[in-house]
């Protein structure tokens, strides 16, 4: 949706190693908003983020106004039942039936062969994979790892919003992942046990109002009792009135 960053960026670099030729997105989505939600003030820097995608060697930037992609009176959505109901979906629920029908509609006009997206934006790639398969979509979709401030915070168009208390502030999400990830490799498995930890963690800073921290099967979103198959650790807060997400991946473990 623009107000690129570096997480964006790694994006662009691992499809400029992968294909003839790139193609980028920019359109701040309006139907995966809701109401009282961050739309009018979302980031906007097109010249800037032109000219970043221009250095990257990208080869086509698809810029749509809202009107063109959601022509007068449309009433047709591309909803993923279930799916879209789970982690963010319970908070924001109209969220991702706005994704996938606009991802759904930029795949119809690029038709593109490989679409990267951002692991910060796990339950989204999950859902869209989702959409692909069930739909017959004639792309493939690889998810790239998510890029980090120094710190440890996930990169985020939405990180702008944030003043200098509240960005330290906001470091309690990758620490309680951090807090879940030491204890997964010192052997605990119960699920309830690592998520009640990472909730711990992220209620130490009294600033954190949490969403949501749960621990979830990385494709269908549902609640795991235990982790050694492998799990996705999903977190959102709020940070003053900016809402936050991020997540990481807990792997299988050997025998």
């Amino acid at each position: 949706m623009g107000a690129l960053h570096e997480g964006h960026l790694s994006l662009v670099r691992a499809a400029r190693a992968s294909c003839d030729a790139v193609a980028v997105s920019i359109f701040v989505n309006p139907t995966q908003f809701g109401p009282n939600e961050d739309l009018a003030k979302y980031p906007r820097s097109f010249e800037r983020d032109r000219e970043l995608l221009e250095r990257e060697g990208v080869d086509l930037l698809f810029a749509p106004a809202a009107e063109e992609m959601y022509p007068g009176g449309a009433v047709t959505w591309v909803t993923v039942d279930a799916l879209s109901a789970k982690l963010d979906g319970r908070s924001r629920p109209t969220h991702f039936r706005g994704v996938t029908t606009v991802v759904a509609k930029l795949f119809h006009i690029v038709e593109p062969d490989v679409a990267f997206f951002g692991q910060k934006d796990a339950a989204q790639a999950a859902i869209i994979r989702r959409m692909v398969r069930d739909l017959n979509l004639p792309v493939e979709i690889f998810v790239c790892p998510t890029v980090r401030e120094p710190d440890g915070l996930a990169m985020s168009s939405r990180n702008a919003y944030l003043d200098a208390g509240q960005r330290k502030q906001a470091l309690a999400l990758h620490r309680s992942l951090m807090r879940v990830q030491q204890l997964a490799d010192a052997g605990e498995r119960s699920a309830a046990r690592l998520a009640a930890a990472g909730r711990a963690e992220s209620a130490a800073e009294s600033s954190v109002r949490l969403d949501y921290f749960e621990i979830v099967h990385p494709d269908t979103l549902d609640p795991v009792e235990d982790v050694s198959e492998g799990a996705l650790v999903a977190v959102a807060a709020f940070v003053g009135t900016t809402r936050l997400i991020d997540n990481i991946r807990l792997e299988k473990t050997a025998g």
